[in-house]
């Protein structure tokens, strides 16, 4: 039987002994429960590294440059308090982001009994997924770097050194979100520091000398106005894919919409957990997806 070169593309079969379970691997043996999910990506390691360098370097620079040599200490304490928490929600959320499985499909799935269990009928179709031997729900895509199928993948993010997928979008959501947050509210301390050093004695407004504080601030400055465009740009086609329950990667490849059409209040209760509280906000609370829509292997 020829297939045409579309089909061998897609990889799309009818008829289980066309899906060639034998030529995949035994499946490997389930991660035990609980076990924390991480990716050996050397790049996104590196990213992930820099994220937080980056981060703990606004937090120096604040306390140390800013904040703990003024004189106004209901400002300091104020702004010092913000920002910290702040900081620390924004790391949390990358930390969840990072060690959450984005919605892993199980590897090496495609096993004969796995397929016949499906009882596909005449016409049915199944998408088998020739690099992680796997067999594809609905909306799932390969991830190169993660070397698995990912369920409502986005994207692969290298800052979060993880992909964007089911699972973890919320928090990719809120680090988005407090990383915008924490830049903005340095970008307003610096504008404050800088009018109150030129009023003042240089000398006396930092405990560094003042080449050193120019220096300092400056790169703060650049690193903050970088952060905030990059994250505002990102929380808001996340918030708009989300909304529109259309993932990165659907709209890029212009998929036909298979699922059923919700509203967005419904679509970001399945992201963010049902019902609304103020845990959507907390990196801390596992959303609740409720009755989520059951994925379908057969189509």
């Amino acid at each position: 039987m020829m297939l045409s070169p579309a089909r061998r593309f897609r990889d799309i079969e009818r008829e289980p002994e066309y899906l060639r379970p034998e030529e995949c691997a035994p499946p490997p043996r389930p991660r035990p429960a609980g076990a924390m999910w991480f990716i050996r990506d050397g790049c996104g390691i590196a990213c992930a590294a820099v994220t937080w360098f980056l981060v703990l370097y606004a937090e120096f620079v604040v306390l140390f440059v800013m904040l703990v040599p003024s004189g106004d200490y209901a400002y300091s304490v104020v702004n010092g308090v913000v920002f910290n928490l702040l900081a620390f929600l924004a790391l949390a959320s990358h930390c969840r982001a990072m060690l959450t499985d984005p919605g892993a499909v199980p590897k090496g799935n495609a096993t004969k009994e796995f397929i016949e269990s499906l009882q596909l009928k005449p016409g049915q179709v199944v998408y088998k997924c020739p690099k992680c031997c796997s067999i594809k729900p609905d909306r799932a895509h390969h991830c190169s770097v993660c070397k698995r199928c990912i369920r409502k993948m986005d994207h692969h993010c290298p800052w979060v050194n993880n992909c964007v997928g089911e699972n973890n979008q919320k928090y990719f959501v809120l680090f988005t979100m407090y990383i915008a947050l924490i830049s903005l509210h340095a970008l307003i301390m610096v504008g404050f520091h800088f009018l109150h050093c030129f009023e003042e004695d240089w000398t006396k407004c930092s405990s560094f000398s003042p080449p050193a504080t120019v220096i300092l601030l400056i790169m703060l400055c650049f690193e903050a106005l970088l952060f905030l465009i990059f994250t505002s740009v990102m929380f808001g086609t996340q918030v708009h894919s989300i909304c529109t329950d259309e993932t990165g990667i659907e709209q890029l490849k212009k998929e036909e919409r298979r699922w059923a059409k919700k509203t967005k209040w419904m679509n970001m209760k399945a992201v963010f957990g049902h019902p609304f509280s103020l845990g959507w906000a907390s990196p801390f609370a596992t959303p609740d997806h409720g009755k989520a829509d059951p994925y379908q292997y057969v189509v």
